[in-house]
């Protein structure tokens, strides 16, 4: 028994000296990893951990940026036709949808009315003097080779009956006026549109021409923009267009013409685009708008990479000493999130990224890494857990000892 007990305490001296060598292997290690972790003396130090990018070739659109005024397609001007009479009733107002054929406003007829009945019976004498007038005629013709009346009398009633028949046209042309005087005494509309302007007022008597409303044709609108001579030439009818008024209203409309002529005062011509039904947008306001003319290639850089101080845009390009170099670029265009750089940059430069803002020239930078793909990081976590679970020959030896 007293054997038995002095083999087991061998047996867990054994055991304890192997933990404790381990554990003092462990931590030389680490103090020689920590060691070897920290910069030697004198070295600088990094002033900022940073990611890069290279430039890269991006196809941004092209756009040409206008101002101009939303003006009525067409406009109509609707007056009256009648001369002296007196505006009985006005049936729309400014704003209101009209159709073609409308009747807009109307005229007191009585007058007209009375002037027709009086030129109908003017026609039906003038009809009865023709009929009696024809009737003299048939008979002289009917005489003539008896000899009883003369060939002059015979002519005197041929004339008779020809003037009696020209009454009678000008009796029905002076009824077809009076009927269509009486057809003016209503104002339709000529076409459909929307009513932009009014000044008929009931009571009023107008004269013949007066205008009476002002009506937008078809309700059509559209976009009439300034552009200078020189970039006229960059658009062509049927090109698209953005355009936003000044109430932020927007809208995607297609250029109708381009005018055929320059104003020499202000050597701008007039592009008239078409725009769609919209109820934000009203005749005479003012609107900016952008005409989208393809793509082109570019040199782009991400937008944090661009930092802008004191009015300049600067990218700080990652040398191969790992210091910064600031530049001086000229930006251009913007497409999501990347920026267009025109001037001062070489496409094979790496530049500074994430941590771009607050660097200044000549900083000492780290790199950061970049990030590893999904499947090895995954293939990677399976490696390290397969390593966990198989157990090392010194914790079996260490297991069977103390069994």
């Amino acid at each position: 028994m007293p054997t038995q007990r002095f083999q087991f305490s061998a047996t867990a001296f054994a055991v304890i000296a192997a933990c404790v060598l381990a554990t003092g292997g462990a931590l030389v290690y680490s103090g020689a990893s920590r060691a070897a972790d920290e910069p030697k003396a004198g070295q600088p130090r990094p002033a900022l951990t940073v990611s890069t990018a290279q430039p890269q070739r991006t196809a941004v659109p092209v756009r040409l940026a206008a101002n101009g005024n939303v003006a009525a397609w067409q406009e109509a001007s609707i007056g009256a036709e009648s001369n002296g009479l007196r505006l009985t009733d006005v049936r729309v107002n400014v704003g209101d949808v009209v159709k073609a054929g409308q009747v807009l406003a109307t005229f007191s007829a009585e007058t007209v009315l009375a002037d027709v009945a009086q030129v109908r019976a003017s026609l039906l004498e003038a009809q009865a003097n023709a009929a009696e007038a024809a009737a003299n005629a048939d008979r002289a013709r009917a005489l003539q080779a008896t000899g009883a009346l003369s060939q002059q009398q015979i002519q005197q009633f041929t004339t008779a009956e020809k003037t009696a028949q020209a009454r009678v046209e000008a009796a029905q042309a002076t009824l077809n006026a009076q009927q269509l005087r009486l057809k003016y005494t209503q104002v339709v509309a000529p076409d459909s549109g929307v009513i932009s302007a009014r000044t008929a007022t009931v009571g009023a008597v107008v004269g013949a021409g007066t205008e009476l409303f002002r009506m937008v044709r078809k309700g059509r609108l559209e976009w009439r923009a300034e552009v200078t001579s020189t970039e006229l030439r960059r658009i062509a009818p049927g090109a698209k267009v953005s355009v936003t008024a000044a109430s932020g209203a927007t809208a995607e409309g297609t250029v109708r013409m381009v005018a055929p002529t320059v104003d020499p005062q202000t050597r701008n011509a007039l592009v008239y685009v078409d725009l769609p039904a919209n109820a934000d947008f009203r005749a005479g306001m003012f609107a900016r708008g952008e005409f989208a003319l393809g793509n082109s290639d570019a040199l782009t850089v991400p937008q944090e990479a661009l930092v802008v101080r004191d009015g300049f845009s600067y990218v700080f390009v990652v040398g191969p000493e790992q210091r910064v170099q600031q530049r001086k670029v000229q930006a251009g265009r913007r497409v999501a999130d990347r920026v267009e750089v025109l001037t001062g940059l070489d496409a094979n430069a790496s530049v500074a990224v994430r941590g771009a803002g607050f660097l200044n020239d000549g900083d000492l930078v780290r790199v950061a890494a970049a990030p590893a793909a999904p499947g090895a990081a995954v293939k990677t976590s399976a490696v390290e857990s397969s390593k966990q679970k198989q157990p090392s020959p010194r914790d079996g030896k260490a297991l069977s000892a103390i069994n």
